[in-house]
């Protein structure tokens, strides 16, 4: 039985990742860390593995990383081993489909409802020595052009000094802090549910649904194979995939099936008129509706 019909608010600011969203950076890690793990004769890092790593703060070279390798070297060995491949390899990077056609079209797209500008910024656990890396390509540097430099929140940024990063929401709330700060004064400040995120990593949808905001998830393959049983948990946030201390006292997650969180195969299949976004093609889109039942939520 139909219950209730839920308007979701039009989406004002759009919140990219960067590494395996816009970028196959993903893969890259990947290759680095298997070029390290080659050279002291142990196998390449399995999914089944990286799929408990993947945009967890500090996990590549963490704990549960150097009990399955077992390697011969010091941490901070394998950590300036891994460096000097991924100096050689981030120069090399793709952009992935649909990634600079989707930044093309919000950096000039309106809110359906009142025609006001949708701003884009990005909130990446990156580093700014290794973004150079990653965008010195002539056509990524273009792509990530698209995004105001005022508006790339990365994890050494001034701002997230003191901050905790993934799951935590902190990185997304600091974006939306600064976007906020270069509104014009006559437009109204943009609320947590007036913004969308785009992720590929779990921690990094939990994050966006601990900030109140919706996420839009766009897994590696190999990584969905892995959580593909559990997607309505990834999708709102409950996982527990990482623990931190007073997490859930300071920002709760999603409920499953309460229809702020959805997966895409890639950023080609977003649709805009979910989300109350006119792009600047001249698209006739419509309000994000949802009709939802009370026994089940969806």
């Amino acid at each position: 039985l139909i219950s209730s019909i839920r308007t979701f608010p039009h989406v004002r600011a759009c919140i990219f990742d960067l590494d395996g969203l816009l970028l196959n950076t993903e893969d890259i890690y990947s290759l680095c860390a298997n070029t390290v793990l080659a050279r002291y004769s142990r196998p390449p890092i399995p999914w089944s593995l990286k799929a408990q790593l993947m945009g967890v703060p500090g996990s590549s070279n963490g704990e549960a990383f150097h009990q399955w390798a077992q390697l011969p070297i010091s941490r901070e060995q394998y950590k300036a081993e891994q460096q000097i491949e991924q100096n050689k390899m981030f120069p090399m990077c793709e952009v992935l489909p649909g990634a600079k056609q989707l930044l093309e079209q919000l950096s000039q797209a309106m809110t359906e409802a009142d025609g006001r500008k949708v701003r884009i910024a990005l909130a990446s656990s990156s580093v700014t020595s290794n973004l150079k890396l990653k965008t010195s390509r002539p056509d990524i540097n273009e792509m990530i052009r698209l995004i105001s430099e005022k508006h790339r929140i990365l994890s050494d940024h001034s701002r997230m000094k003191g901050k905790r990063g993934k799951p935590a929401p902190d990185i997304f709330l600091t974006a939306l802090q600064v976007i906020n700060e270069q509104l014009d004064p006559s437009e109204d400040e943009i609320r947590r549910e007036e913004c969308l995120v785009f992720e590929d990593s779990v921690p990094g949808v939990e994050a966006a649904r601990r900030a109140g905001m919706m996420v839009v998830w766009v897994p590696h393959p190999e990584l969905y194979q892995h959580w593909a049983a559990r997607e309505s948990e990834v999708l709102a946030g409950t996982t527990g995939l990482v623990k931190l201390d007073g997490l859930d006292q300071t920002a709760s997650p999603g409920k499953t099936n309460d229809g702020w969180g959805e997966k895409l195969g890639s950023l080609e299949e977003f649709e805009y008129r979910k989300y109350g976004i006119r792009r600047h093609s001249g698209d006739v889109v419509g309000s994000r509706i949802w009709i939802t039942n009370k026994k089940d939520g969806r």
